[in-house]
């Protein structure tokens, strides 16, 4: 089996999910066509060498469906023999877009490809696609559905995480992301997005709060209360775990993801292209894994998915220098240290979602870019990328820097 190297990566800053943010203005292929042409013109590729490009898309609808990949790759100036693939795993998409790539890279079907994701959140509203998990009556009941607050709740109370607890996980993001921006250590893969006449419109993650503190975020108001006991989903998830009396309403907007707009991508591909190309190897994926998890508490798959990971890579969890769990919930990350013994000064060292924004489809390939970025700004070797996923499930992805 050939093995699949990451050569390059890139991504959009964050723009805030709404029509005031500096995003708003730049379609979805834009923003998906401007992270390819950064991709291609950094290291000088000639495009009929790229063989696919994949991309995530949680939502692909509207602006952002009828496979965005290939007319993206089209309007960033590639070839038109570069085909374009969708895909859709909720929240892990970004992530299973790169290993995609890479699989194909290593079942030998294909030497470069780029793996990715976009969303524009504040155009293209989340839930719009719509299904028949939540809507479909029959379904819904089946398979005891409540929305994803309520399983972060749920993760909360079962596991006694606190409100202070929670509170106090997502200041730390706060101030990591914002001591990571101030020492430049996204500096070499994020991009300046530029409106349809160059000009510059963001530089800089911009859902970042560095006024955050834990007494200030004490003063919000839960989210998902109301939800959970008027609209009867506190119930449905108790009689899912009938060992709790109660769900505990713990988290709020300000410990949970931000809605923002981004893209990114990944340059992957085998030693001999790279040897061609003189292009030189970051990275070198050991393996990956997706697996699926109970859907009412919905966001405990990131720990087995990354178990599975380390097992395929014949690893286990003290071989892992850094870890980068996706901030969809301050309670998914506490959860996930304390099933896998993990110390948080090796997790989310540079802040996450909850301070940046969780531009659902290029998530997971920016926790790729920004793990790997780290690992060579302090020398580590090796980490791990995971993300909870909808409908209970979990994806994870295990590099080596080279």
């Amino acid at each position: 089996m050939a093995e699949a190297y990451v050569y390059d990566h890139v991504r959009t800053p964050r723009g805030k999910g709404r029509n005031t943010g500096a995003l708003h203005t730049v379609r979805p292929i834009e923003l998906a066509a401007q992270v390819l042409r950064a991709l291609r013109d950094r290291n000088q590729i000639d495009t009929r060498l790229i063989e696919d490009v994949v991309l995530g898309v949680v939502t692909p609808v509207g602006e952002q469906g009828a496979d965005i990949a290939r007319p993206a790759a089209l309007i960033a100036g590639f070839d038109e023999c570069v085909p374009g693939l969708q895909l859709d795993r909720f929240c892990s998409s970004g992530l299973e877009a790169v290993n995609n790539a890479a699989a194909q890279v290593m079942s030998g079907q294909a030497s470069l490809l780029i793996g990715g994701g976009v969303e524009s959140m504040s155009r293209v509203t989340m839930g719009s696609a719509g299904g028949a998990w939540a809507r479909d009556p029959a379904v819904a009941y089946a398979t005891y559905f409540a929305p994803q607050g309520i399983g972060a709740d749920l993760i909360a109370t079962r596991s006694g995480f606190t409100r202070h607890d929670v509170d106090s996980y997502a200041a730390e993001s706060q101030r990591r992301a914002v001591q990571a921006w101030q020492e430049g250590r996204f500096s070499r893969s994020v991009l300046t997005v530029v409106d349809s006449l160059g000009l510059p419109l963001l530089s800089q993650d911009e859902h970042i709060r560095a006024e955050t503190t834990v007494e200030s975020l004490s003063r919000l108001e839960p989210a998902f209360a109301q939800m959970g006991q008027l609209g009867g989903y506190d119930g449905i998830a108790i009689r899912r775990y009938p060992e709790m009396d109660s769900i505990h309403h713990v988290h709020t907007a300000g410990n949970s993801s931000g809605i923002v707009d981004g893209a990114a991508a990944v340059l992957i591909g085998n030693r001999e292209v790279g040897e061609r190309l003189g292009l030189k190897p970051r990275a070198r994926i050991r393996s990956f894994a997706s697996v699926g998890s109970e859907p009412t508490i919905m966001l405990t798959g990131p720990a087995p998915a990354s178990l599975k990971a380390l097992r395929n890579a014949g690893m286990t969890v003290s071989d892992i220098d850094l870890f980068e769990l996706n901030e969809a919930f301050a309670s998914v990350v506490l959860e996930y240290m304390r099933v896998l013994e993990i110390p948080h000064d090796r997790i989310n060292v540079n802040g996450g979602a909850i301070a940046m924004g969780h531009p659902l489809g290029a998530t997971g390939a920016m926790l790729l870019g920004t793990v790997l970025d780290e690992m060579e700004r302090t020398g580590k070797g090796t980490a791990l990328i995971t993300l909870c996923v909808g409908i209970g499930m979990g994806t994870a992805t295990i590099i080596e820097r080279l």
